[in-house]
């Protein structure tokens, strides 16, 4: 294991660093200048959008598609997950406070690149068996026209079933089985069992199963978590602003701050940031479009409003409350790693109690993620291979939920091959956004144009 380990490590720092951060930031800040700092100009529109349809029922007659809240709670249903509570730690372990900057940058420049992601899924979805589905593996083969661009779709298709649907939901029940298993006495492989019976449930429901689960787990269970937060900084009071502030010396400098950063450079906490940052709101990953692409909206440029408040409560409210807890204890510098470090903050704060809340809210947080990236992975496999896959695709699923349960020993392995393969599948990604900016930008056009037009014309 410790060979393979040094392989993945290997891998995944050349894809990570400097290739895909600067890429990532690099088409994250160009994007939002080429289409007008919309995560600035549209903020308020993109919170309308997304709330003020919430309760609108689908008209008779349409499509089989989600509301545009539907969609929006599936995608933060993966968004929400492991990378919060776990990733957010580890980002922390390994860069410093500092990487919690980096982490926000990424979340700040990828809310342009959510926006293009989600209006690029709209445009060129499909109706199959009377159902909307759609993503990068679409947009790439209908939307891009050098020779190759079906290979580059297939590519990704296969990319992101490994990357998320097998890898992916191995990392998210890894987590629920080190979270539970500290104060339970439950095998781990009880817990994949139970993880992966619960998640063939819902996954045979399809997509009319995924979307009202979301709709209705996902904002309880940011709000409970939230909570709980608050309520350890309410306690901590007086330790919020100096985390503040060295999470801003550690983003530039993290040698000022000692203790737990001593040895962290610069580019350590802008890799860890970035690559956690990405895995936690996924903004340019190429999974979420998936979900965006089912949307029921008059115009594309809705959906990409809507997908920009997903970063918004991912990293700016679910991922800094974890990071703010876990520094304002100390529980950083506690030796242990992942999960346990946030589990350890709560227990802190709030003893034996504590940790059981954190057990609970991970269990909550990495199994919606499950459901959120087996549907994406569902999307892929019907690309690829048509309905007659499904069945083997959710075994597989399932196997890698228990596998990934029992190897609560390695974690540094879990993470890495998780980072290798999310950098392999994003590439394709950036590449297809990059070509396929122009016609985002024509549709944003568009869209201001038929508003002026008639300013209630999407109401």
């Amino acid at each position: 294991m410790e060979t393979l380990n040094t392989i993945v490590t290997a891998i995944s720092d050349v894809v990570w660093f400097p290739i895909l951060v600067v890429a990532l930031v690099g088409l994250g800040a160009f994007s939002m200048i080429y289409l007008g700092f919309p995560q600035f100009t549209r903020f308020g529109k993109s919170f309308q959008q997304t709330f003020g349809g919430m309760f609108k029922k689908k008209e008779e007659g349409e499509v089989t598609s989600m509301s545009s809240f539907q969609a929006l709670a599936t995608a933060i249903a993966a968004q929400v997950g492991t990378g919060n509570v776990a990733g957010v730690a580890t980002a922390i372990f390994s860069g410093g406070p500092g990487a919690i900057f980096w982490m926000w940058m990424s979340a700040l420049f990828g809310m342009s690149t959510i926006f293009s992601e989600a209006i690029l899924a709209q445009k060129y979805r499909e109706v199959k068996d009377g159902e909307y589905i759609g993503g990068p593996a679409y947009y790439m083969s209908k939307g891009l026209k050098f020779k190759g661009n079906k290979a580059m779709a297939a590519f990704f298709a296969l990319s992101l079933i490994i990357a998320l649907g097998l890898i992916g939901n191995l990392v998210q029940s890894n987590s629920i089985s080190g979270a539970v298993t500290q104060v339970t006495s439950l095998p781990p492989i009880a817990i994949g069992v139970i993880l992966a019976v619960m998640a063939a449930l819902v996954f045979i429901g399809g997509m009319k199963r995924i979307a009202r689960f979301a709709e209705l787990v996902v904002p309880f269970m940011a709000l409970l978590y939230i909570v709980g937060a608050v309520a350890i900084l309410i306690r901590y009071g007086d330790m919020v602003v100096p985390t503040l502030k060295s999470i801003f010396v550690g983003a530039f400098n993290p040698q000022a701050i000692g203790g737990g950063a001593a040895g962290v450079a610069v580019q350590q906490a802008i890799r860890f940031g970035v690559a956690r940052g990405l895995f936690s709101n996924e903004a340019g990953m190429g999974s979420t479009p998936h979900a965006h692409a089912t949307a029921n909206v008059k115009h594309p440029v809705q959906q990409g409003l809507v997908a920009m408040v997903g970063v918004v409560i991912d990293t700016g409210v679910v991922c800094t409350a974890t990071a703010l807890i876990i520094l304002v204890t100390g529980a950083h510098e506690s030796g242990l790693q992942a999960a346990m470090i946030t589990q350890e903050a709560f227990a802190r704060a709030f003893g034996n109690g504590g940790a059981i809340f954190l057990a609970i809210s991970l269990t909550f947080f990495a199994f919606t993620t499950i459901i959120g990236w087996y549907y994406f992975g569902e999307a892929n496999v019907r690309y690829l291979f048509g309905n007659k896959a499904l069945t083997p695709y959710r075994i597989l699923v399932c196997l890698f939920i228990i596998i990934g349960s029992s190897l609560t020993g390695q974690i540094d392995l879990v993470w890495n091959l998780a980072d290798m393969f999310n950098g392999i599948m994003v590439l394709p990604n950036l590449i297809a956004l990059l070509v396929l900016l122009p016609q985002v930008k024509a549709l944003v056009k568009d869209y201001d144009a038929q508003v002026r037009l008639d300013p209630k014309v999407f109401d």
